[in-house]
């Protein structure tokens, strides 16, 4: 192919995306309450994703093998997704984050949500928290009696109920948090 080598892209595209940045963010707004609208589990590359996991646990029984699948599901976003941060606001739906195998936190995080969705618990929600400068953006679901947070930080952990994991996750007044599936989307503070 004649003209510049593929590798010589990214700064050109980079360059392109600074001046354009204001124009594609004006474009691409959504707001919180659209969230839902990302969360995909019936797509396509979702559910031939989803359909690997439960080969490998074949035959899948939600009951038996929804947490062991739930586990595959986070360590494949966590490890073979890479971690891109944008210079702007732009979502990407779960299809093109495994097209591309990579996505920022809340890409990761929506593609997760689809895939718990997918693998049949309802109960996945993406939540966000900001506190000060910090934002933290996990996956929950519940399960067994029991609600378990996955976070690309600190990996999966449980807990014996929702208000528990709200507690430990210190949601207060100085707090901005929401979490949303392809279902809903619920201010939680």
């Amino acid at each position: 192919m004649d003209g510049i080598p593929e590798e010589d892209y990214s700064p050109m595209y980079l360059a392109i995306i600074e001046r354009y940045k204001d124009y594609i963010e004006d474009r691409e707004s959504i707001s919180v309450a659209e969230l839902p609208r990302l969360i995909s589990p019936k797509s396509e590359a979702v559910l031939s994703k989803i359909g690997e996991i439960k080969q490998e646990l074949s035959p899948y029984a939600y009951n038996n093998d929804f947490k062991e699948a739930a586990r595959r599901a986070f360590y494949f976003v966590k490890d073979k997704v890479k971690e891109v941060l944008l210079p702007l606001q732009f979502w990407f739906t779960p299809e093109e984050t495994l097209a591309f195998m990579m996505g920022d936190r809340m890409d990761k995080g929506i593609l997760l949500c689809s895939m718990l969705v997918a693998l049949g618990n309802p109960s996945a929600k993406v939540l966000m928290r900001i506190k000060g400068e910090e934002k933290k953006i996990l996956v929950h679901y519940e399960f067994g009696e029991k609600t378990f947070v996955m976070d690309i930080d600190d990996g999966i952990n449980e807990f014996p109920s929702k208000e528990k994991m709200l507690e430990w996750l210190s949601i207060g007044e100085d707090t901005i948090a929401y979490e949303f599936n392809n279902q809903s989307y619920i201010d939680i503070n």
